[in-house]
């Protein structure tokens, strides 16, 4: 493939890993060392309150965003997408770079020369949606919460840079790892859920009342110990892929959108207006 000035200067493999409906306060509980080793964990927010909005943003190269006053939003815009130069190992990467396909692994694919890639874990995120444009390959994988066979599948080349986007579930409902049996998953009833079962699971919705079903303080309190208990257990498997991974990789980790255990009578994610279903960790780095 003949490469253009600017693809013969992008040196870095670039991961963004998404942990689907992890919210900023789980992963900081969490502690994950390994994913921690990166940089500095910040409270970002995602551009979409569910799954699939928020990775259309993901694809066109906006990562979740701070909230920074007195500033235009064409100006932040600009200044996230320089980013991409220290991430990619590149020069003269610019919003415009990006322009007119908005489309990042379009853009990586085309105008860098590299090879990308996707793993996704939920189904709304499947390889006959939109988001399947500018891949060489785009897999939706076998179970909905298995990173681990995500790292047992990536390839990198020697001749060009890779991309690779992986949509992790662990993370969402219903927090389950690999090994528990589904016998043994939570079962949400009583959620008013606008789009109860777009994921094959229940996305979110406001409460019914307590006398009404079985939602308690104490049972929300376990659904979030299970989300924080997954994080714990990504980090694991995040120890194993950078073992496996080439030195001129740079990793972005981060999540679609945040979670409600409670808050104000929400559960879930959805079509819901509230912080916490915005609030996301972000941490990046390049590994040395």
């Amino acid at each position: 493939m003949a490469q253009s000035p600017t693809a013969r200067k992008a040196q870095n493999n670039y991961l963004l890993i998404i942990l689907d409906s992890c919210r900023y306060d789980s992963f900081v509980r969490a502690r994950p060392k390994v994913m921690r080793s990166l940089g500095k964990v910040e409270k970002r927010w995602s551009y979409a309150s569910w799954t699939s909005p928020s990775h259309y943003n993901l694809l066109m190269g906006l990562l979740p965003h701070t909230s920074p006053k007195h500033v235009y939003a064409s100006e932040y815009y600009k200044h996230d997408i320089l980013r991409y130069n220290e991430r990619l190992g590149a020069e003269d990467i610019s919003f415009r770079s990006l322009v007119p396909r908005l489309n990042l692994p379009t853009f990586l694919k085309d105008s860098l020369g590299y090879k990308t890639h996707a793993m996704v874990s939920l189904p709304v995120l499947n390889p006959k949606t939109p988001l399947n444009t500018g891949f060489d390959s785009y897999r939706l994988m076998d179970k909905h919460n298995d990173m681990r066979a995500m790292v047992h599948e990536l390839r990198f080349h020697e001749e060009q840079p890779t991309f690779y986007i992986l949509n992790v579930g662990e993370t969402h409902y219903p927090y389950a790892l690999p090994q528990e049996p589904p016998d043994q998953w939570p079962r949400i009833s009583g959620v008013h859920g606008v789009f109860k079962h777009l994921d094959d699971e229940v996305v979110g919705g406001k409460l019914l009342k307590k006398k009404d079903k079985f939602f308690d303080d104490k049972k929300l309190a376990e659904l979030q110990a299970r989300q924080i208990k997954a994080v714990k257990y990504i980090d694991n498997v995040v120890e194993e892929m950078f073992d496996l991974l080439p030195k001129n990789t740079y990793v972005t980790i981060t999540a679609d959108h945040g979670e409600l255990f409670g808050e104000d009578g929400y559960f879930g994610h959805g079509p819901i207006f509230h912080e916490k279903v915005f609030e996301v960790p972000f941490v990046e780095g390049k590994l040395r």
